[in-house]
């Protein structure tokens, strides 16, 4: 199935209620949109997987659930950075910047390199995917040493007190997710949280606070 016919496809399965439902989360995108539901996206993606050609040319439609599809199929591996730096732009609600650094983004070479280069940037949803993709990275990213975590928290601390909403969230959760990754890490969370608490900024106290509330009572297994 080529890009148009599965975008002709995508536009029979729309649903307005849908649509209506995400709005009241948040997802208000301004390209065209659908509402059709993330399992069933899955589920549209299941053969196609790791077509990057299908994925670029849905990519290119800016349709939003199209969208969201394009980095359910695309290959990591042919992935490139100007890619990801063209994506991340076209990025305008926080699920598909969630959905495009935690289901693509993170399994590319490039994404911690990319999460501290975006984690300064002024547009809200760049900005927020270098902390999301912290957070991805975190939890998939198994092989990953401590020291590159314990790199990315100095970061945290300097943006805390960006008090956008998506990005103090995101940061939020780059470091709970840092946090909850093993002991070691969970410390050095907990250090850090205390530190931003110390920051004169309602959005890192926020940041801090919340974290605390979960690292503090959640201990991770040693590895």
């Amino acid at each position: 199935m080529t890009a148009l016919e599965l975008i002709a496809h995508l536009r029979s399965l729309k649903n307005p209620a849908n649509i209506d439902g995400q709005r009241r989360f948040g997802i208000t995108p301004k390209t065209e949109q659908l509402g059709i539901s993330i399992p069933d996206l899955r589920s549209l993606a299941r053969p196609y997987r790791k077509n990057h050609t299908l994925a670029t040319g849905l990519w290119a439609s800016g349709i939003h659930d199209a969208r969201i599809l394009a980095a359910f199929i695309d290959d990591p591996a042919q992935v490139t950075r100007t890619q990801m730096n063209t994506w991340t732009r076209d990025f305008d609600s926080w699920d598909i910047c969630d959905l495009t650094c935690g289901n693509l983004f993170d399994r590319t070479p490039f994404a911690f390199a990319k999460a501290q280069q975006w984690s300064a940037a002024p547009h809200e949803f760049v900005k927020r995917a270098g902390f999301v993709l912290v957070a991805a990275l975190a939890v998939h990213a198994k092989a990953l040493p401590d020291e590159t975590f314990l790199e990315f928290l100095p970061i945290i601390r300097r943006e805390a007190t960006d008090d956008r909403n998506f990005v103090r969230k995101a940061i939020n959760w780059a470091l709970r997710q840092i946090g909850k990754r093993n002991l070691n890490l969970r410390r050095a969370a907990i250090a850090e949280a205390k530190a931003i608490a110390k920051i004169d900024s309602r959005a890192a106290r926020w940041i801090a606070k919340d974290a605390l509330r979960e690292l503090q009572n959640n201990r991770p297994k040693h590895p």
